[in-house]
């Protein structure tokens, strides 16, 4: 959504289709929050990806769900919150990808222009970009997230997935990615 080319995309939603693998995000989602976020009393998913996993984390917490929309509906209610909305309440925002942290922060204003107090964002992987990192602190929105993408060229160079050439485009886009 940040609107940059790159070479790869991170397509968190197939972790859906494998139970053990949703599981273990589910599970890792439900630690983090437990270590990084005390007082948490409600999960918000940001449309779309965001929706199932904080459903999932939300079951497992016992909390209740609400999720952010990217604008208002446009009809019936056409609310950008769907759920119970809960003045006060301590939320924690459930997203699956982080580039710039736009679509992030955006539904992060909308739960505090309801009434919420969002006290963090976890989140599944983040590419690691400054332009996130100051985003989110000028926000003062703790992020916490699962895997960012140094790991997973890491990983992907260990298991042959990429080659060293590869390696070397991923890293140039990595430093430039709205000039690439």
């Amino acid at each position: 959504s940040s609107g940059w080319n790159s070479p790869i995309y991170c397509d968190n939603r197939l972790s859906l289709s494998f139970p053990a693998i949703r599981k273990h995000i589910k599970q890792t989602l439900v630690t983090t929050i437990k270590e990084n976020y005390e007082g948490v009393q409600a999960i918000a998913g940001v449309a779309t990806a965001g929706i199932p996993q904080g459903a999932l984390v939300a079951e497992e917490l016992y909390l209740p769900f609400v999720y952010v929309r990217s604008k208002p509906k446009g009809h019936g209610m056409t609310n950008m919150i769907e759920g119970k909305v809960t003045p006060g309440q301590k939320v924690v925002l459930i997203e699956d990808l982080v580039s710039t942290g736009g679509s992030s922060l955006k539904a992060a204003e909308a739960l505090k222009e309801a009434g919420f107090e969002v006290i963090g964002m976890a989140a599944i992987f983040t590419y690691g970009f400054d332009e996130a990192e100051e985003n989110f602190k000028k926000a003062g929105i703790p992020l916490t997230c699962l895997s960012n993408y140094n790991f997973l060229l890491e990983e992907a160079l260990k298991r042959g997935t990429i080659t060293e050439d590869q390696l070397k485009t991923l890293e140039s886009w990595r430093e430039n990615p709205a000039e690439w």
